[in-house]
């Protein structure tokens, strides 16, 4: 078939329109709705807020068989360097907004890369420990000999969800300690995650960064996407990746348990080769019996148990930290907040932050 050069002209440009008009940079990601433990949405006290490139959560194939095709297991390639926490450019417009806290109902974009992420390192010495003065809106009897008030060393871990922390006051309740939500997906991040990391390490809190696992991306993209957000620093604790159900999450995939682990390989693979830290493996009593049980055994654990003792929840199984309330109740935080303990003494926590500092 002919066309006049006038009519091929107007398909062309008819064609160009609908291949722009279909650009993912045109789709606004929406912010993520995942959650860990008892924490409500309908309680945020953050506005959401999504970060980074504009990329959308593809829609999960109905059947796994439909998936496309995953990354492979066997990782070489170069890791990106972090992207956080470097002082934003200069401009000519002058502000009075602090960059300190989450801006509501704006687009964040991801931190620009520091010159060198690895210069700020947690002060020698072996640190305070404060004791436990926390309290529980729904205390659990664990029993006499299996009580975590008797141990040593507590901590917290936070999200968006507990707002603006007195990091300072936190710490003196019985937060020697703190896990902070850094990332999920390939595209999220916390809005409270950079305030949160300067602020712990200001009040001299041991803290680390926790991403959120999302079985409908790739292992790679979720390891590239928590290195370029969080610095790779001496004295900060061990990444870690958060694998649980989660009924509010727009993906519904469920993997085998051969899946899970080899997705589980990947992420933490990258993580352990640029960190220079084996990644810490947080999990639930129904996911890690579908998909744990007897894995990863040179993995350090931080279990979730809030009912019972981990040796009743997770039999046999080792663990380095205890999440033993989702309803915690602290001065320095609004409303609730997840508590942990740690594994060990005084001097086993201290002696693990020095094997981790080395």
């Amino acid at each position: 078939m002919r066309f006049s050069s006038a009519t091929a002209i107007l398909l062309a440009g008819l064609i160009s329109g609908c291949s722009s008009s279909s650009s993912l940079d045109a789709i606004a990601p929406r912010p993520s709705r995942e959650t860990t433990s008892s924490v409500a949405l309908t309680a945020a006290p953050v506005p959401a807020a999504s970060v980074g490139q504009a990329v959308a959560q593809a829609t999960p194939p109905q059947n796994i068989q439909d998936a496309p095709p995953q990354e492979m297991l066997a990782w070489a390639g170069p890791v990106p360097e972090p992207e956080a926490f470097a002082p934003a450019a200069n401009t000519t417009t002058t502000t009075t907004t602090t960059l300190e806290a989450p801006v509501p109902g704006a687009r964040p974009v991801a931190f620009v890369a520091p010159e060198n992420p690895v210069t700020q390192a947690m002060p020698r010495g072996r640190s305070q420990i404060y004791g436990h003065r926390f309290r529980d809106a729904k205390p659990i009897n664990f029993g006499r000999a299996k009580n975590p008030r008797k141990m040593a060393v507590h901590g917290v871990d936070v999200s968006r969800w507990q707002a603006d922390i007195d990091w300072a006051k936190l710490r003196t309740q019985g937060a020697n300690f703190a896990f902070i939500k850094a990332t999920d997906g390939g595209d999220h991040l916390d809005p409270m995650f950079k305030k949160n990391w300067r602020a712990a390490k200001a009040a001299g809190m041991r803290r680390g960064a926790y991403h959120f696992f999302y079985w409908c991306r790739t292992a790679g993209e979720q390891a590239d996407w928590f290195i370029r957000n969080v610095p790779r620093e001496p004295g900060a604790l061990p990444p870690v990746i958060d694998v649980e159900y989660n009924g509010e999450s727009s993906c519904k995939r469920r993997l085998s348990p051969e899946r899970v682990r080899e997705k589980m390989q990947v992420f933490m693979d990258k993580l352990e080769a640029h960190y220079g830290q084996r990644p810490i493996i947080y999990t639930a009593p129904d996911f890690y019996k579908d998909n744990l049980q007897g894995a990863f055994k040179q993995y350090p654990f931080w279990l979730r148990a809030v009912a019972q003792h981990p040796s009743i929840v997770y039999p046999n199984s080792k663990w380095l930290f205890w999440q033993y309330s989702g309803s915690g109740l602290s001065q320095g935080v609004d409303g609730k907040i997840d508590l942990n303990v740690f594994h060990g003494s005084e001097e086993q926590w201290h002696d693990w932050l020095e094997a981790r500092a080395n």
